[in-house]
């Protein structure tokens, strides 16, 4: 086994003295790399995009999600103290954001139990955190996945290196094994760049999303610590 590897070892590096004295220096481009990854460069290029478009499509939904008015709760406090709730119903109508679709169904519920106009809050609240929540599971799903996808890559290079150095006997070329050490190198690197990538992603919509769900149970603590005013 030690003769094998000091062979390659030979091999490679004579390989590599040709080519800089032929070629000055060596040059491979990322897209001839991604080719030398062989078929596992696919799924892996297609979680990359699809990690991307779930990003991006998230970031901008969260962000918008947690743009309130800061005279919002105030407008609605104004309108309750005066007795105006259908005026704060049609403010809470025409804000297109979780709270004012919480604070919409609170006041539906004016008149009601406390618990019971808690409960529906509650249940809106959930509702708009599960709307923000879509497809991050898809995400960390990515994450886990690309890594996978790219250790098989490198088994299969492996088994294909192994496979041709069994065929080539004693006449053992670095040439001859490339394929498989390119395959087995480039689709573990590719797969882990992808999985850090979308593990990042992940983490970041995750505290944004916390963010937000920080500003939903103040609002609505809020909103009840209203309604609990004594009535003067």
């Amino acid at each position: 086994m030690i003769n094998l590897f000091m062979i390659l070892q030979i091999n490679l590096q004579d390989s590599i003295n040709t080519a800089v004295a032929e070629a000055g220096e060596l040059k491979l481009s990322y897209w001839e790399l991604a080719i030398k990854g062989g078929w596992i460069m696919i799924p892996i290029a297609i979680l990359s995009v699809i990690a991307v478009y779930i990003f991006i499509e998230r970031y901008f939904a969260i962000k918008k999600a947690s743009q309130t008015d800061i005279n919002f709760m105030n407008k609605i406090k104004d309108y309750i103290h005066d007795d105006k709730i259908d005026s704060a119903l049609a403010l809470c109508q025409s804000t297109n954001s979780p709270v004012a679709r919480m604070i919409e169904k609170g006041l539906q519920r004016i008149g009601r139990p406390l618990n019971d106009i808690n409960a529906a809050i509650e249940t809106i609240g959930n509702l708009e955190i599960s709307t923000l929540e879509k497809s991050l599971p898809a995400l960390a799903t990515v994450s886990g996945a690309a890594p996978m996808i790219g250790f098989l890559g490198t088994v299969i290079g492996m088994i294909r290196a192994f496979y041709d150095m069994s065929n080539a006997g004693n006449n053992i070329d670095v040439s001859l094994l490339s394929n498989g050490i390119y395959t087995a190198m480039v689709t573990t690197v590719a797969g882990l760049m992808v999985g850090i990538i979308a593990y990042l992603a992940y983490n970041i919509l995750v505290a944004k999303v916390e963010k937000v769900i920080f500003q939903l149970e103040a609002n609505t603590s809020e909103f009840m610590d209203l309604l609990n005013e004594p009535v003067e």
